[in-house]
């Protein structure tokens, strides 16, 4: 069995065991969902503006071992998780939560938490079921994912969702494309669960391939995989074996309540949005900036207030950081593109204004770091890590240099932190798939 980088033959062969031994059968029979969590690059908070957006997998992730249980019923265990989850695929599954929360979400937010362990699986079989699909076998599975990276904005409960997909689909005899399965994850997420996330998460996991680039216009649902080029024969290209990943943990697990929510920005957005198609007489469209053209922009910001202007220049400037990340990327201009990610986690907290002190701290740390190439949050920066491009040559300096600045600015935070994986150097993965 082929590992898939964050886990070694070992570990694989550790999680075929356990899983014979839960469903009394030969470990050899046992298949693994390999479903990884991913970064993005370039393309912050412009996805639920019909932007376009960048994103890869890393090798870390949520491993999944399962076999056909010979009749209708599920039977989980979890790798950080007690218990088990039991349930019958002849059960005809329900939204969790309703949308019609209260005026602070805490339905909502009640749901998620409660949410993330047994009822991903649930979700999975509701995006069947409601897709027309006919399960009618359940799955013996153990599931695991990458240790500390929980609530670490790298979209753990894409992966886990993704994961739950592509057992129940394998199990069944079920030949789904990933365009199919980031609809289905989509129900799992907006529907089962009542989230209000878009697709880039599900989009990135199952579509990235390693050594790619992925851009999705959010829009148009089109996307690209663009390679790094090689060195060979080429002197003005960096190496597609040059950089690494690195990953960079706050210590901070959850949202800090004095920052202002994800759905207050979107409104913003949505408002500027309106503003300025009013003003160039598309008043009829829907208010979402990708329906505004740059020109027009350009002629009609000065109708924005303070507050909505900004939200509108971390767009378009956003959006055309894309553009160019891509040129540069397509070129092996590694510091380049670099640039170009740090200016985007600038502009997140310039003018999108998102992020706390401690992810602040943690991004103008690593920008002082040896060998990297750029920097921004992963995520909204109220919680969870910052992702940087880094000389594969100089990532263990910055990771240490990176650990050490940080422990003196939030000693408390960071003391929260393992030393082990404070910081992790990452490589570029594959999406999501099934081995064995």
């Amino acid at each position: 069995m082929h590992a898939p980088g964050w886990a070694t033959c070992l570990e694989l062969v550790e999680l075929q065991k356990s899983v014979a031994v839960l469903a009394n059968c030969d470990h050899n029979k046992v298949k693994i969902v390999v479903s990884p969590y991913r970064i993005c690059p370039l393309g912050a908070h412009i996805d639920h503006q019909g932007g376009t957006v960048s994103a890869m997998t890393i090798n870390r992730g949520v491993l999944l071992g399962f076999v056909p249980s010979g009749n209708s019923n599920v039977l989980l265990q979890s790798g950080q998780f007690k218990g088990e989850v039991r349930f019958s695929v002849d059960e005809i599954q329900q939204p969790k939560c309703s949308n019609a929360n209260d005026n602070h979400g805490n339905e909502k937010s009640k749901c998620y938490e409660e949410c993330a362990w047994g009822t991903y699986a649930r979700g999975a079989l509701y995006a069947l079921q409601r897709s027309g699909r006919q399960i009618s076998q359940g799955i013996i599975g153990f599931i695991c994912g990458s240790g500390g990276l929980d609530s670490s904005g790298l979209s753990s409960s894409a992966a886990v969702g993704i994961a739950y997909l592509l057992a129940l689909e394998t199990t069944n005899n079920i030949i789904v494309s990933p365009v199919e399965n980031i609809e289905y994850d989509r129900l799992i997420e907006n529907e089962y669960l009542g989230l209000e996330n878009g697709i880039l998460d599900q989009s990135a996991i199952l579509l990235s391939r390693s050594g790619c680039l992925t851009c999705m216009n959010c829009k148009t649902k089109e996307y690209s995989l663009t390679p790094l080029p090689k060195e060979e024969g080429n002197p003005d290209v960096k190496g597609q074996t040059t950089f690494k990943v690195l990953l960079a943990f706050s210590g901070l697990r959850h949202a800090l309540p004095s920052n202002p929510g994800y759905n207050l920005r979107v409104s913003e957005c949505r408002e500027a949005a309106k503003v300025l198609l009013e003003a160039c007489g598309k008043g009829k469209l829907k208010p979402l900036l990708c329906n505004v053209g740059f020109d027009e922009y350009k002629i009609y910001k000065d109708k924005l207030s303070a507050v909505l202007a900004r939200r509108a220049e971390h767009y378009f400037s956003e959006n055309l950081r894309v553009t160019e990340g891509l040129t540069a990327w397509s070129a092996g201009k590694l510091e380049e593109f670099g640039k170009l990610v740090s200016e985007s986690g600038l502009s997140s907290i310039k003018n999108y204004e998102c992020g706390c002190e401690p992810l602040i701290q943690l991004y103008e740390t690593i920008l002082r770091a040896p060998g990297i190439f750029g920097a921004r949050f992963s995520g909204a920066g109220f919680r969870g890590c910052c992702l940087a491009f880094v000389s594969a040559d100089h990532a263990a300096e910055a990771a240490t240099f990176i650990k050490h600045e940080y422990r003196a600015l939030q000693p408390q935070l960071a003391s929260q932190l393992s030393d082990d994986t404070a910081v992790l150097i990452c490589d570029v993965g594959d999406g999501a798939r099934v081995i064995g």
